[in-house]
């Protein structure tokens, strides 16, 4: 990956690429962003330029060993992290025996989110992705060993929100000593989740959300799509690269037609078919069942602008966009908000891993309650 191949961000590329040109290299540097920015794409190009064997005045050669070797994910002083979990064909939840399938899935999706990666590996049921303590020590060990070929060693972590107390307190002891020429690029979407005391280690690299103009452009040129459709879907992805690209291929719509017929059954109600929607449900992965929460805050976000008279800020078509509009005629402003705050909770409670049929039953009575409400 190469600064040039990611839209946009100027500003940040320049501030990343002076930090080399003049020495001033933090040993750890945390970039964080929303989800669907280019935080994964910046770490890597920044690695790559770190190690690249001639740098030109505002992005690495692209050329020489080291940046083909970086391209590649197969460099021997570029190491990685990320979440993983046991499947049907990898018994071992650790990064080194998932890095065939990591090297296709960043090849493929530079800009995908966990649950792409955890879909790509083949996870199934309700396991989550995280990074164990172990992960995290025999790291340790990998750095204390001195660079093969390259100035710097460099670890990547995607999404350390996934580190648990103990590998989190784990990497925090050689943030706080670091060997030489060690250095650490944490990838996340929620500052909120990580230690404080890993916080207070990194220098923060703060990445915006894509411009409607940086998705278009990127649109038309790499997805090949016509310049009206990549603005409609640039908009419509709310600085979200990797929901664009999702748009641009059509997916997603089974989510929403799935999610309004949950949706009418529950106004109706239809007690017999909200049972058999939650063993649906129940059989989604942990990913999918907490992606559906999510996709149901957004929806009740644009009911609730929707409804309030902010019908512009509605980024919405289709059938979404007539879901929302027949919808907010239907529900009043308060029961939106309470419903809102029961999708919420249920997130909360997939991530703790209670049982999803039992939640997904409970959230659709309490859904049909509320669609009572005068």
């Amino acid at each position: 990956m190469l600064f040039r191949e990611i839209p946009g961000l100027s500003s940040i590329k320049k501030t990343l690429i002076h930090s080399v040109q003049s020495n001033h290299v933090a040993h750890a540097q945390l970039f964080h962003g929303p989800v669907g920015s280019g935080n994964l794409a910046l770490a890597w190009a920044y690695a790559t330029y770190i190690n690249c064997e001639d740098k030109q005045p505002d992005d690495a050669c692209g050329r020489c060993a080291s940046c083909a070797k970086m391209r590649k994910l197969i460099h021997p002083d570029f190491y990685h992290i990320f979440p993983t979990a046991t499947t049907k064909k990898v018994k071992e939840a650790e990064s080194d025996a998932y890095m065939p399938l990591w090297r296709e899935f960043t090849a493929e999706q530079p800009y995908g989110v966990l649950p792409n990666w955890l879909e790509h590996i083949g996870v199934e049921g309700n396991k989550q992705g995280n990074i164990s303590a172990e992960e995290a020590r025999k790291i340790i060990q990998k750095l204390s060993l001195k660079a093969f070929e390259a100035e710097y060693k460099i670890l990547l972590i995607w999404q350390p929100e996934m580190l648990n107390q103990s590998s989190a307190n784990a990497l925090l002891k050689i943030l706080e000593e670091p060997p030489a020429k060690t250095l650490f690029l944490l990838v996340c979407n929620d500052v909120n989740k990580l230690l404080t005391t890993i916080l207070s280690r990194t220098q923060r690299v703060s990445v915006p959300q894509f411009s409607d103009e940086d998705i278009t452009s990127y649109l038309a040129e790499k997805a090949h799509i016509e310049s009206a459709r990549a603005k409609q879907i640039a908009y419509l992805s709310e600085g979200n690269l990797n929901k664009a690209l999702a748009l641009s291929k059509n997916q997603g719509q089974g989510k929403h037609q799935w999610f309004a017929n949950w949706m009418r059954m529950a106004y109706k109600p239809d007690v017999a078919a909200l049972v058999k929607l939650a063993d649906e449900f129940d059989a989604f992965s942990k990913e999918d069942q907490k992606g559906m929460m999510e996709y149901g805050l957004n929806i009740f976000r644009d009911l609730l602008m929707w409804k309030s008279g902010a019908e512009s800020l509605v980024r919405l078509e289709g059938d979404e966009l007539t879901f929302v509009q027949n919808f907010s005629k239907a529900v009043n402003l308060r029961a939106l908000e309470l419903i809102s705050g029961e999708f919420s909770q249920t997130h909360y409670y997939l991530e703790r891993n209670a049982r999803a049929k039992i939640l997904h039953l409970d959230l659709s009575l309490q859904i049909a309650k509320l669609f009572k409400q005068k």
